[in-house]
């Protein structure tokens, strides 16, 4: 199945009415009245934006380290549970590891289901 795209073409420019024809008027005499204003732009020679004189990159202060006190830097202990308020490790639901705090508590988590 073939498919043929027809565009409309350009539709004819419409003649301006006797009242866009007065609004048109009305405001060329008013820009004729006010006189235009023009930006002039102000032109950079090369000398300006460029200088041998300057780096190209930033410059940055330098800042001196610690000084070195010869100490070595140990590993942290490993914290280690040392009270009595927990009783045990209970699994829940695949194997998520849940603490328990009372008799109850492990009875409760025994008989749960899926």
């Amino acid at each position: 199945m073939q498919m043929i795209f027809t565009s409309p073409g350009k539709s004819k420019k419409k003649k301006p009415n006797a009242k866009q024809r007065q609004l048109q008027a009305d405001w060329e005499a008013l820009l004729k009245k006010y006189p235009t204003k023009t930006i002039a732009t102000k032109k950079q020679s090369l000398s300006d934006v460029y200088s041998l004189g300057k780096t190209a990159c930033r410059e940055t202060p330098k800042i001196p380290s610690l000084p070195f006190t010869g100490e070595p830097c140990l590993k942290k202990a490993n914290p280690v549970y040392t009270g009595t308020a927990i009783k045990g490790i209970g699994t829940m639901h695949k194997s998520n590891a849940v603490p328990v705090f009372s008799d109850e508590q492990a009875k409760d988590i025994a008989t749960m289901r899926r």
